[in-house]
């Protein structure tokens, strides 16, 4: 298997389905701004997609590969027996969850969003809209089930096609809305729940080659499905850290109004870097590492830890400073119309700017984590992502009367770099961390590439900047235009110093 190849092919479906979500969210900008009804719509839709991020990013596959792939090499019926089980147990699991939130959905709305209580209108929208999209956790939950069977026989490109499936019908919901003149937030949440049905049909048909789920209410658990789910828990909350620090900045943020909103449209701008540099890196390197261990073949583990940090390196350190350096023009083209208006923008840039300094952090986090997961080890990272938790708490809590709702975003940046800190000490410590000198090397060479990059994007953001005011109604053209330009010129120049070589990132 080639990581580079692999990736790539990861990243483009995953790269179409963030330009359909950023086109959503333009709409959703245009229709509803940063108003009650937003910020009702992105709490309800915030729990749900949380949990789609926590399963369907790496985080369920981190339990669920290693455990699948160690029955697979017992026998083919082996690992048909383990996928059942645990299916029919997570089946059983959500649907109690599900069934519980329903009816208990005012108590939640209170612990995720408190500063909604102030403003009864948007609590009771809030409420609404989550009874409306939660069931979506229900399907988008065994989606990442197949989707892990999927990428433990190295196919990924189904896995990260289907999110694609969920902006498309969000999109027609406001398109219907529009045309029709009804709720646009209320016809996006009955969206969700349709798009999650969907998506769970798709990949029960891309799946059927390799599995066939078998329906078994006995409940009786083998003793590898108990270890699985013993280590599930800890792997989602470990490895889902940067989604878990933006739910807790959600329920923060909703004390100051318009803020949940802000941080939304911050947030989907660098989840794409984190998508490409974290996300796809992680997942399609994960199967591969784990059949290592397994193995036990200390020379191909450790060309898997070079080249996944390497290729994580590679994608976000441009990417983090892009956003730095462009945040103001990049939310102005892709959000500034409409309801959204000029102040809307300059809090939102400002969110996104502080994310662009955790983007390495963020990825980092997710690569450093399978060097874990591969060896079954799902305590350690648990405890890092626990630490990291708290202390994005601590920092918001303590500055959020100070500062306003943009600690949120500094204090996720900071916590997360520490978490990063802490995983190389402990790996290099128990000699887990198996790097090499030509790291170092490559890593000089992407800085190099980046300088470059950015010095090209400065000076083409100065001479466009009339184009790319609030005003301009063409400003998301000439910023594409650009990205694309210092993007190509990234790639090229990476190119000449030969760090995007197939061959070099072969895991054999």
């Amino acid at each position: 298997m080639n990581l580079l190849s692999s990736a790539s092919v990861f990243s483009f479906f995953t790269l179409i389905s963030r330009i359909l979500g950023y086109l959503r969210d333009i709409l959703i900008a245009i229709f509803l701004g940063a108003s009650i009804f937003a910020d009702a719509f992105f709490v309800a839709f915030r729990l749900p997609n949380t949990f789609r991020r926590l399963f369907a990013e790496g985080t369920f596959n981190a339990a669920f590969i290693p455990s699948y792939t160690s029955s697979k090499i017992e026998g083919k019926k082996k690992g048909i027996k383990f996928a059942d089980d645990v299916f029919n147990f997570l089946l059983f699991i959500l649907l109690f969850i599900v069934t519980i939130v329903e009816i208990f959905t005012p108590y939640l709305i209170y612990i995720i969003a408190p500063g909604f209580l102030d403003d009864q209108i948007k609590f009771n929208l809030a409420v609404e809209f989550t009874r409306i999209t939660f069931p979506f956790l229900l399907f988008v939950s065994l989606s990442s089930f197949f989707a892990g069977i999927l990428n433990s026989n190295n196919k990924f490109a189904a896995a990260a096609a289907a999110p694609i499936i969920l902006n498309v019908i969000l999109i027609l919901s406001l398109i219907y809305s529009f045309i029709h003149k009804l709720d646009y937030a209320k016809q996006l949440s009955y969206g969700v729940t349709i798009a999650g049905i969907t998506q769970l049909l798709f990949l029960i048909y891309a799946t059927k080659k390799y599995y066939k789920p078998t329906l078994n209410f006995n409940l009786r658990l083998s003793s590898k499905v108990k270890f699985f789910f013993n280590k599930l828990l800890p792997s989602v909350l470990s490895s889902g850290v940067t989604q878990i620090n933006i739910l807790v900045g959600t329920i923060i943020a909703s004390f100051q109004s318009g803020a949940v909103s802000y941080l939304y449209y911050a947030d989907r701008v660098y989840q794409i870097n984190l998508a490409i540099a974290g996300i796809a890196v992680g997942t399609v390197s994960l199967p591969v590492l784990s059949k290592a261990f397994k193995m036990k073949n200390i020379k191909k583990i450790s060309n898997i830890q070079n080249k996944s940090f390497e290729l994580s390196l590679l994608f976000s350190i441009p990417a983090s400073l892009g956003l730095i350096l462009a945040s103001d023009e990049i939310v102005n083209a892709l959000f500034g119309y409409g309801s959204f208006s000029q102040n809307d923008v300059d809090l939102t840039a400002t969110a996104l700017k502080f994310f662009g300094y955790g983007v390495p952090a963020f990825a980092l986090i997710k690569i450093l984590s399978n060097f874990f997961f591969a060896r079954d080890n799902t305590k350690t990272p648990f405890y890092i992502s626990t630490f990291i938790v708290f202390l994005n708490i601590l920092i918001s809590v303590s500055f959020f009367n100070t500062i306003g709702f943009i600690i949120i975003p500094i204090a996720t940046s900071i916590s997360t770099w520490v978490g990063v800190f802490i995983y190389v000490y402990l790996l290099n410590s128990k000699k887990i961390l198996l790097l090499r000198n030509q790291l170092m090397t490559n890593l000089i060479k992407i800085l190099i590439s980046t300088i470059i990059m950015s010095t090209i994007l400065l000076f083409s953001l100065e001479k466009f900047t009339n184009y790319l005011n609030y005003n301009y109604e063409y400003k998301a053209v000439y910023l594409i235009l650009i990205v694309s330009f210092v993007g190509m010129v990234y790639l090229f120049s990476c190119y000449l110093l030969g760090l995007l070589k197939l061959k070099n990132y072969r895991t054999n």
